[in-house]
């Protein structure tokens, strides 16, 4: 039964990490997608979201069939109650990036003066690099690699609201932009929830490690692999 245990265990690891890893492609390519005004791809990218939503559901309800027919406690429920939360992660992310590729419809036919058009290269490069880190993080059970990653929020955060300032700045020069704006705004906003969903993972990662909860906290534990109190 361990050895079976086990087996299901490391398919259900390479499951999450294959839908991880999927839905940083649909990163990629919604970034792609959004520098060019590339219809095509952010149609591909749309299509592929149901895929990603049966894949999170399938890997959902194999977790809570090894919870309930094996009853795991200590590193094992851990892991598995990991793989349950950045599973939720990682599905959320894919709906942000087809939220963006959504968006993309609408403002290639709308696009106004260079003057007033915003680059989201910066941000979404920010972005790739916290998703890729968080994965490694994941992949490594690196809580040093995932506390780094969790620092790194702070700067997309900025980026976000530098872009909603211009796109105030658009909107007093020329109110005709509006809806181009608004798409603009909503973009960004959608950039920095992958950020905090990447946030997350890292956190569910140092859980992993240490069984340390750290959500909500403004600052890491002074010792980082201490355990919990109990």
């Amino acid at each position: 039964m361990c050895d079976r245990f086990n087996t299901e265990m490391n398919l259900l690891k390479q499951r999450l990490l294959n839908l991880a890893n999927k839905v940083s492609a649909m990163i990629e390519k919604t970034a792609l997608a959004l520098q060019t005004l590339d219809i095509k791809a952010a149609t591909e990218v749309i299509h592929n979201d149901a895929a990603i939503d049966r894949e999170e559901v399938e890997i959902e309800e194999e977790c809570l069939k090894l919870i309930a027919l094996n009853q795991p406690v200590a590193a094992d429920l851990r892991l598995l109650i990991t793989i349950l939360k950045v599973n939720g992660e990682v599905e959320r992310i894919a709906d942000l990036a087809t939220d963006i590729a959504e968006r993309i419809f609408v403002i290639a036919g709308n696009e106004p003066a260079d003057s007033c058009k915003i680059d989201f290269s910066h941000m979404l490069n920010e972005v790739q690099k916290m998703l890729h880190d968080a994965i490694t993080s994941l992949i490594q059970c690196n809580p040093t690699l995932a506390r780094m990653v969790i620092l790194e929020d702070d700067t997309v955060d900025q980026l976000d609201r530098e872009i909603n300032a211009f796109v105030e700045r658009i909107l007093e020069k020329d109110y005709r932009f509006v809806t181009y704006a608004h798409n603009m705004a909503t973009i960004s906003h959608a950039i920095e929830r992958i950020a905090d969903c990447t946030t997350n993972i890292c956190e569910d990662v140092i859980y992993l490690d240490n069984g340390n909860i750290i959500r909500h906290q403004k600052q890491f534990p002074s010792d980082p692999h201490t355990s919990p109190n109990t």
